[in-house]
């Protein structure tokens, strides 16, 4: 079974990206997607000006919140635009456009109301430390707020219209990542996870989160769930 791409829309959050993020929307477009909306989360290099150059919807915070301050207010617009299948994307080149496919495919069949894409089910050509870092988030992830996936931390989710008018995101910052799998988890949806790739480069893999942040991190989330 197979869909069309004018039912998905993709929301990239994006921060000092514009090295990156011109080739990506580029890619996209090449790829017959159209439907693309880039949260600039309070740049201060050419981010916005890149992404406005390409064409695609521009939103822009004036100050700097966090991946979660620009996923939650990407998702909010996805859900005002009505997008049938909401796709989170990466601005770093992280991501294979044709994952997209792999991810959209169980919501527009029904099969799933949230969809992971797990770079942990083939992590050939993960640095290793990053195949730990993954696996200490999923094990956060899980004693935190009891919902067991093999990638908490990956940027390409998808969600249905329906799962995205449920899902409530309150934190900023990094610590989205493993609060998105509590949203799914309290609000009862059916999650399915997919195997993709991820490319790495240089580039990509100096934008991933240091053991301090990490450690940060663990905390804000230890605290979100005692408040919660």
């Amino acid at each position: 079974m197979s869909f069309s791409k004018s039912q998905v829309g993709i929301v990239i959050p994006a921060y000092n990206e514009a090295n990156a993020i011109g080739g990506v929307l580029e890619n996209l477009k090449q790829n017959n997607y159209e439907n693309i909306l880039v949260v600039d989360d309070g740049s201060s290099d050419d981010t916005y000006a890149v992404a406005k150059k390409s064409g695609v919807r521009v939103i822009r915070h004036s100050l700097n919140r966090g991946l979660g301050g620009a996923l939650g207010t990407g998702i909010q617009a996805a859900v005002l635009l009505k997008w049938p299948i909401i796709i989170t994307f990466d601005a770093d080149g992280q991501h294979d456009v044709k994952d997209i496919y792999k991810v959209a495919l169980p919501l527009s069949e029904g099969k799933a109301d949230a969809v992971i894409g797990s770079r942990m089910k083939d992590n050939k050509g993960m640095p290793w430390y990053r195949i730990l870092f993954n696996k200490f988030g999923n094990f956060v992830t899980f004693v935190l707020f009891g919902m067991l996936v093999s990638d908490s931390q990956s940027g390409l989710r998808g969600f249905s219209l329906e799962a995205a008018r449920k899902i409530q995101i309150k934190t900023n910052r990094m610590e989205v990542s493993s609060e998105i799998i509590r949203e799914i988890k309290v609000r009862k949806l059916n999650l399915k996870e997919v195997p993709i790739k991820a490319i790495y480069t240089d580039y990509s893999l100096s934008k991933g989160q240091s053991l301090l942040t990490g450690i940060r991190t663990f905390f804000k989330l230890l605290l979100h769930r005692l408040i919660h």
